[in-house]
């Protein structure tokens, strides 16, 4: 039972119309009702593990247990936290989870118990919906996706060195914060380093910190990001550029867990959980000597492969999405989509910029369009792809378009508004109709 002395005020966990689970420090199964086996499709066998993730989608997964976590280390219950719950089935309710601390007489957490409350009203989820293809701000259907997606809930519990490999433009630094926002370090700070921007004199200094007269130009005390990570999560970008001599240095800190000021003499205890990453090949930097073997396998305790774009294409109209709805807010548009051709270059370019290459393409054609459609006149130069800025190709016109078509064609329209930068009377001849007929077309279209 939770302890005696929690305050009466409190709801008791074991309410009848509440489902409950009992849980070991590892997640273990105790004990159960029905309305657990309810919501799961099956009883939970004692002993066994827990499927939460048959209870909480992977962005509430990590989220419950880093509050299960926390009640075990702390003794403290932790209260009506909301959350969306997985019904077997395919659907999803919002709920109110509370997590109660289970003690021997010594005061020693020996369990919790997990309890649901208050279950709303249900809100089937189709299959391609984004709340399956997503893992915060991290976007992806494809296997590779979703394989990390998986791992990122265990990744983020532990405590262990993270080294994430992947082109430039992938999400390095998303899925390193992600990491540090998920983790029992979450009060921490998050401090970013890009070791390729400091030149080489400054690294250490930037890294370490300095005392005041350590060298020409010091007249102060400096604190270094290590420092200033404290016990928070210290993500060391491109951690490939740094030279053997540092390797060295940064090795020895990982090992002893202390550190000097340069110009100092007094060691500094390193707290911080470390995040690195590359879009180098380490292990062929391994190979000429570029690279420290030992420094390398003390980063990636855990490792991370993110995929290139033209690996996961199936993923880019879930992104195009995004990108739409973030960007209508930002320039204040009601951009609905993009053309089919528009989508058809996406899927057909090489994208050696990756994510963050079709997020700016997006965000150009966002400065360009004119109505609801993204055309691709409206996109940057890809000289990559051996094109100039692609223009829009009809086989025929808007109006042979609009006149072989049964109903007014909505394609016809479009692009005959955005050859005309959305001027009506331009489009309008180039239809052969009249300007109110336009008019009436768009509004019955829906097209405003």
């Amino acid at each position: 039972m939770p302890a005696a002395d929690l305050k009466s005020k409190q709801p008791h966990p074991l309410h009848r119309s509440n489902g409950f689970v009992v849980l070991t420090p590892s997640l273990l199964t105790m004990g159960a009702n029905h309305v657990i086996s309810r919501l799961i499709g099956y009883d939970p066998k004692p002993g066994k593990p827990f499927p939460l993730d048959k209870l909480f989608y992977k962005q509430e997964l990590i989220e419950v247990k880093s509050e299960i976590n926390r009640t075990i280390k702390s003794g403290q219950p932790k209260i009506k936290l909301k959350a969306e719950l997985l019904y077997n089935g395919g659907s999803k309710s919002l709920c109110s989870y509370s997590v109660y601390p289970l003690f021997k007489s010594t005061r020693i957490v020996t369990g919790v118990i997990l309890c649901f409350e208050k279950i709303q009203k249900q809100i089937h989820l189709p299959e391609t919906a984004e709340f399956h293809h997503s893992f915060k701000n991290i976007i992806g259907k494809s296997e590779k996706m979703q394989r990390l997606f998986t791992m990122l809930p265990d990744i983020a519990e532990s405590d262990a060195n993270v080294l994430i490999c992947g082109e430039s433009g992938t999400g390095k630094d998303l899925f390193a914060e992600t990491i540090h926002t998920h983790s029992l370090r979450s009060k921490g700070p998050y401090i970013a380093v890009n070791c390729a921007t400091f030149a080489e004199s400054l690294i250490e200094s930037e890294l370490f910190g300095h005392e005041k007269s350590a060298f020409t130009g010091a007249d102060r005390l400096k604190t270094g990001r290590f420092e200033m990570a404290g016990a928070g999560t210290l993500f060391l970008d491109e951690i490939g550029e740094l030279k053997p001599e540092l390797q060295v240095k940064l090795l020895r800190v990982l090992d002893q867990r202390k550190f000097e000021r340069v110009g100092g003499t007094k060691p500094v205890l390193m707290e911080a959980r470390i995040i690195s990453a590359t879009n180098k090949n380490l292990t062929e930097a391994i190979t000429d000597k570029s690279f420290r073997e030992d420094f390398y396998y003390r980063l990636r305790t855990v490792s991370l492969n993110l995929p290139p774009l033209r690996e996961k294409k199936e993923d880019i109209p879930l992104l195009v999405n995004h990108f739409i709805k973030l960007f209508n807010k930002k320039y204040n548009k009601e951009i609905r989509s993009v053309d089919t051709k528009v989508m058809r270059f996406f899927q057909q370019y090489h994208f050696p910029g990756n994510v963050r290459e079709l997020e700016q393409a997006m965000e150009h054609a966002y400065v360009f369009a004119k109505g609801p459609v993204i055309f691709l006149s409206s996109l940057p130069d890809f000289k990559e792809f051996n094109i100039a800025k692609p223009e829009p190709e009809l086989k025929t016109t808007p109006k042979e378009i609009f006149f072989t078509s049964k109903k007014p064609d909505k394609e016809a329209i479009l692009h005959a508004l955005s050859l005309s930068n959305g001027r009506r009377q331009k489009a309008a001849d180039l239809l052969s109709i009249s300007r109110t007929s336009l008019w009436r077309l768009i509004k019955k279209l829906e097209l405003e």
